[in-house]
């Protein structure tokens, strides 16, 4: 009897501790599924705001002075026609997501002097420069009517920038959406874009340090969206006319109407970017990644090496100086001649040899930005570090040429002190 009671004891034990287990693994099942299904709901809503361009390849927008031209205002646009796919529903959820501040077109009319002080024009739509009742000075994209790929863009743009935040990205100051016109205001960046200062009628030459900086600014930027944003965000269109350049010369990187978050699918049917950065991978495959935008970095790497425009044959210049570079040295005949020598070879095979990686045709073969971030800043740490070496050396030089000038200073002048004494004790002496 009492070992019956003791195997009841055990059976019962055993089953209470299965019964806690099944129960807490329903539990864990339960809310594993009800957090897929948000992640779901989540991508179903930012993939309805992925943009496609209209027409293929195109060049974009770019904020530069060097672009202006001639286009109608939106208050005459609205006339001929208007978008209203953001009222409603749409409109609160993309306030709700975004968190980016609304500016009315009242504001935007004044501030931008009725639409008259334009400064750029892209596939998205004009760009004019605003002075706000602020005294801030901002960057209005404007959206035309008639660009059914400048409304998708609106909303990924929002939706995406109202989410990133780094000194390398060009930042969003708000919005507007209404009067069926739908506006972006950025940050002003006074100095253009980079494509402006590699090919604009008056552009002025970009030193070998200044070329340098750019490009780990732009990494840097890069780096953030594929590792710092959660999720990951592709650019899928980094070009010379998409990054812009503050007061002081640093590089952001702008343009994300054809940007999508990782957590999306990678597949797309139809091409999309700009000739001359698309990756040959994404090409074939129809297949875009990160290494996509390292890819289109890396011919950006050689455009600020050769001062050469990817749309005209750099990547094959580039091929057949890597026949005799073998990837790492002899990259100095590719270099803009405007630079007339005034960079340092070692330095330069080194961003080149960064720049060929980024290139290759295989993506498993390219660095991530990441690795890049820390080759170019490695690579700025030794140019910092000689010049620092160099100036102390020049400095150990002069103090010891100063020491053995005071020292023959001393030796010319003691002679001539003791002709002082024999003169004064001449003198001394009685006169006969």
């Amino acid at each position: 009897m009492k070992g019956v009671s003791w195997g009841l004891i055990i059976g019962v034990t055993i089953g209470v501790v299965i019964g806690a287990l099944l129960a807490t693994g329903a539990l864990f099942c339960f809310m594993f599924h009800r957090k897929r299904s948000q992640i779901g709901n989540s991508s179903s809503r930012r993939a309805s705001t992925i943009p496609f361009c209209a027409n293929g390849v195109d060049n974009r927008s770019e904020f530069s002075d060097s672009t202006a031209g001639q286009q109608d205002s939106p208050k005459t646009s609205q006339e001929q026609g208007s978008s209203l796919w953001l009222e409603g529903n749409k409109m609160k959820n993309l306030v709700s997501v975004s968190g980016v501040l609304k500016y009315s077109f009242k504001d935007l009319q004044k501030a931008t002097g009725n639409f008259t002080t334009l400064i750029g024009q892209g596939a998205f739509g004009p760009v004019y420069k605003a002075q706000m009742s602020t005294g801030e000075t901002v960057a209005v994209k404007v959206l035309a009517t008639d660009s059914k790929q400048g409304e998708k863009e609106f909303q990924n743009e929002v939706l995406l920038l109202g989410r990133l935040h780094h000194r390398n990205l060009v930042n969003l100051v708000g919005y507007c959406a209404e009067k069926g016109q739908h506006m972006l205001i950025y940050v002003y960046m006074p100095n253009g874009s980079l494509a402006s200062h590699l090919y604009g009628e008056n552009r002025q030459l970009l030193s070998w340090d200044l070329r340098v900086s750019i490009a780990l600014d732009v990494a840097r930027g890069l780096e953030y969206l594929h590792d710092g944003a959660i999720p990951p965000v592709i650019h899928r269109d980094v070009k010379s006319n998409n990054i812009l350049l503050d007061r002081s010369m640093k590089a952001r990187v702008a343009d994300f109407g054809l940007s999508r978050e990782e957590m999306v699918s990678n597949h797309v049917s139809h091409i999309r970017g700009t000739f001359g950065y698309l990756d040959p991978e994404y090409v074939s495959s129809r297949s875009f990644t990160k290494k996509s935008d390292v890819y289109s970095f890396g011919v950006l790497l050689f455009e600020l090496i050769t001062g050469r425009n990817p749309q005209q044959g750099l990547m094959e210049y580039v091929e057949l100086a890597a026949i005799n570079a073998e990837g790492r040295v002899g990259w100095e005949e590719i270099v803009d001649s405007r630079l007339d020598g005034a960079f340092d070879v070692e330095e330069l095979n080194d961003i080149a040899a960064v720049a060929y990686k980024c290139v290759s045709r295989i993506s498993r073969k390219r660095p991530s930005m990441r690795d890049v971030v820390q080759a170019l800043s490695r690579i700025v740490k030794l140019r910092h570090s000689r010049k620092s070496n160099s100036r102390r050396l020049l400095s150990t030089v002069v103090d010891d040429e100063s020491t053995d000038l005071e020292a023959y200073d001393h030796q010319s002048t003691a002679p001539e002190h003791r002709r002082e004494e024999s003169i004064d004790s001449i003198s001394d002496l009685p006169d006969v």
